[in-house]
């Protein structure tokens, strides 16, 4: 008899899962599917430095420990690092901390099983077969650029001599790459393949050139094949965590891949999902673009986690946190707040219950889940999992009426915006998630040009770009040009238009951006 562990490999201190081919079974043999899980997503206040987070993964861990020593069975996905900016840089790992974080959390941060180095490996790859194409005569200029795990400013513009021309590439850092992005929304190798196949690799003559018009797409798939195999491991006190692709929600999609997400839904009655950075960033393309576009779960609850600094100590960006919360329950997805607390904030709860009340929030959860732990949270879920207990039965309703005035709805949020036109896409995401009036969306000076080269490009492929998915590309720290603005002076300055054509996004950068970030000596 076939089961889990047939698809489990042992990988050092972790294991590898099979999640394509686990998937693939339970398809072929329905019976022994169990009712898929449901999902929890865990979001985050816009932090206040783009290289401190609030607390996602110390939470994600903290209340997983929490359901499972309550008797559930509960998991936890968590995105991937990367080693160059979140291990190497101020920011700490992205193993959790204290109490509340992986066992091995030296893996998680240093490579794990080397996914990150099998991506980069495989779209630098591409960069050279696409370089051999040039002196072949069947490209003139390259489109895809390079990837990194350990970031350079040298390296984010060059020009490489071919000999008779200088040919243009860049280096951008792996998690943003779209091989990434490929990985995180591709459901089989078959899918996988496809898509890079369908990657834009340059042009020749003015005319787009894919993939898949001159390589054989095996040479790529075999480099990822254990790239697509998420990792299997524990938290410090025993709970099951999965980990596979996907950080940086402010210059990519910053969520788990999606097969992993799926895994453990078809095994486990709770699933806790990070999204990376703030609800604006990681959360807001969960939403608007795993769940709209590509069929994702739709969270049955969600956990917005601040710090109590970020919460009150900055009188200008104050809106932002309840902003995002609102949003949340507006989407019909009860969002529950949670503070997590540092050492010497104890005496503050009182205080911030009392904020959180005048805010019309949900009961706050808090506490120091660095120094306590699981066992921090495993009293205050009462409200949380009545709300999980309501949305299986379908009475889940936002607690606060005047939301269902904003005129948002989960139906709404779950309609494919595909076809629609660019712009207007763009104008209901800052609307949406960023609280910016359409009339408050700004086209850079440079941006007529960028959207009218990336709608060639599109054309001259058969393909419309309003039926690619957008995605922002944003400081982490902010959600418009300028949050400490009034609400009416808010804007959200459009730059630039990059068709990522095998993935089926089209990336936008926003106010501060970049893909080749830096991070801090410390």
């Amino acid at each position: 008899m076939t089961t889990f562990d047939d698809f489990v490999t042992p990988y050092g201190l972790v294991s590898k899962v099979d999640a394509f081919g686990y998937l693939d079974y339970l398809k072929a043999h329905p019976s022994e599917r169990k009712r898929p899980g449901q999902m929890v997503l865990v979001t985050a206040d816009t932090p206040l430095k783009a290289s401190r987070g609030e607390g996602k993964t110390t939470t994600t861990i903290a209340l997983v420990d929490a359901l499972c020593a309550r008797g559930l069975d509960a998991v936890a996905v968590l995105r991937q690092p990367s080693m160059g900016i979140t291990a190497a840089g101020s920011k700490g790992g992205a193993s959790g901390g204290g109490k509340s974080s992986l066992a091995h959390p030296e893996l998680a941060d240093w490579g794990l099983c080397g996914e990150m180095a099998a991506i980069e490996n495989a779209q630098n790859l591409l960069v050279s077969f696409a370089e051999k194409a040039v002196d072949e005569g069947q490209l003139d200029t390259i489109l895809v650029p390079r990837v990194s795990e350990v970031p350079s400013r040298a390296l984010r513009q060059i020009a490489v001599d071919r000999g008779k021309a200088n040919i243009a590439e860049r280096v951008v850092l792996t998690p943003t790459c779209e091989l990434m992005q490929i990985l995180v929304l591709s459901r089989s190798m078959e899918e996988l393949s496809a898509r890079v196949g369908a990657m834009t690799a340059g042009t020749l003559d003015g005319q787009p050139v894919r993939f898949g018009d001159f390589i054989d797409l095996w040479r790529i798939t075999n480099l990822l094949g254990g790239a697509v195999q998420p990792a299997m491991m524990t938290t410090q006190a025993g709970s099951t965590v999965y980990m596979h692709a996907g950080p940086f929600g402010n210059v990519s999609l910053g969520i788990p891949s999606l097969v992993s997400v799926e895994l453990a839904l078809a095994r486990h009655d709770i699933v806790v999902v990070e999204a990376g950075y703030g609800a604006d960033a990681g959360a807001q393309k969960w939403l608007d673009i795993a769940a709209r576009e590509f069929g994702a779960p739709w969270p049955a609850a969600a956990v917005v986690v601040t710090r109590a600094t970020t919460w009150r100590d900055d009188p200008a960006l104050r809106w932002r946190y309840p902003f995002h919360v609102n949003r949340l329950e507006g989407l019909g997805i009860p969002a529950f707040p949670l503070v997590n607390l540092w050492e010497g904030e104890d005496g503050e709860r009182g205080e911030l219950e009392e904020t959180a009340a005048t805010l019309g929030f949900r009961k706050p959860i808090m506490g120091n889940l660095f120094r306590d732990g699981g066992p921090a949270l495993t009293p205050q879920l009462d409200d949380f999992l009545a709300a999980l207990e309501a949305g299986q039965t379908g009475s889940g309703v936002s607690q606060d009426p005047g939301l269902a005035e904003q005129g948002h709805s989960q139906a709404e949020s779950l309609h494919s915006h595909k076809g629609m036109d660019l712009l207007e896409q763009l104008k209901w995401v800052a609307d949406s998630a960023y609280g910016v009036r359409a009339e408050r969306v700004i086209a850079g000076p440079s941006f007529a040009d960028s959207l009218a080269q990336a709608q060639d490009l599109c054309e001259k492929q058969g393909l419309s770009l309003n039926d690619l998915v957008p995605l922002a590309v944003k400081s982490p720290a902010t959600m418009t040009d300028d949050d400490r603005a009034p609400e009416s002076e808010r804007s959200v300055t459009l730059k630039k238009v990059e068709p990522h054509t095998g993935a089926g996004l089209v990336q936008v950068n926003l106010t501060t951006s970049l893909t080749t970030p830096m991070p801090k000596i410390v």
